[in-house]
């Protein structure tokens, strides 16, 4: 069995495969003061609460943002899974995507997985929409090529700054609304995110589509809000939600 391991900015995304099959995942907040010796308390007790059995893991494969959180997964796998993990972004681990831009090591590793991951579920001229602590745009040109994106804040973290910077607007969650004009603070806020952020995706899909001469480029949406904001545009073709898992899971078996 293999555990992969999707390090975000909010998130640590474990899932565990057997064979092809997604056995399930969980879900853990990223501290980057955690220990090896705590995340090995937290993943073994995330492996308790789902069942899953340690001791069948023969394989680990990670991404990381958060470069200190990264560093000390690499050091747990070994004592935990008993086994050395593929590392997106480590010297010698192949991609399986060409990435080509001014610097490729700049690119976060979740967006080079994402990025191989569509291409191989819908082939080359792609959009991936990312609805993650940041909200990125990456695109797949018609050689299958990473060529770069847009990177924008996050939705949930301008809710957050839009709270702590005003003295009189409240912490909320994004909702759809229906109407733009709100009648009170909260709906006001909502239609701001939920159709400010509708808009965005709409004009910087197309505007990509416009540069890179293809206004047929699929959309390919995933991340914690891609559902949300696939109902409210026609512009998102399509919704994986497990994008970066099936991923990393992809990576690891290249570098076999």
């Amino acid at each position: 069995m293999l555990i992969v391991l999707d390090i975000g900015n909010t998130h640590l995304v474990a899932a565990v495969f057997d064979g092809e099959m997604l056995v399930g995942h969980g879900r853990l907040s990223t501290h980057p003061e955690r220990t090896a010796d705590e995340w090995m308390v937290s993943l073994t007790q995330l492996f308790q609460l789902h069942q899953w059995d340690i001791a069948a893991i023969t394989g680990a494969a990670l991404a990381s943002v958060v470069p200190s959180v990264g560093a000390v997964m690499k050091e747990m796998c070994r004592p935990l899974f008993q086994c050395e993990p593929v590392i997106v972004g480590a010297q010698g681990v192949a991609l399986g995507i060409e990435v080509v831009v001014d610097n490729p090591k700049e690119v976060g590793a979740d967006r080079v997985v994402n990025a191989l991951a569509a291409f191989t579920l819908y082939g080359p001229n792609l959009i991936i929409v990312d609805f993650g602590t940041a909200t990125t745009f990456d695109v797949v040109d018609e050689g299958g090529r990473y060529v770069g994106g847009v990177i924008a804040p996050g939705i949930n973290l301008s809710m957050k700054a839009l709270h702590m910077a005003t003295a009189q607007l409240p912490a909320i969650d994004v909702k759809k609304t229906d109407k733009v004009v709100g009648t009170n603070t909260v709906d006001a806020m909502r239609s701001g995110v939920y159709h400010g952020y509708r808009h965005a995706i709409e004009g910087i899909c197309a505007q990509i589509k416009t540069e890179m001469g293809h206004p047929s480029m699929k959309v390919i949406a995933t991340g914690g809000l891609a559902f949300l904001f696939a109902d409210a545009t026609p512009v998102i073709d399509r919704v994986e939600p497990y994008l970066t898992l099936y991923g990393l899971k992809q990576i690891y078996e290249l570098n076999q």
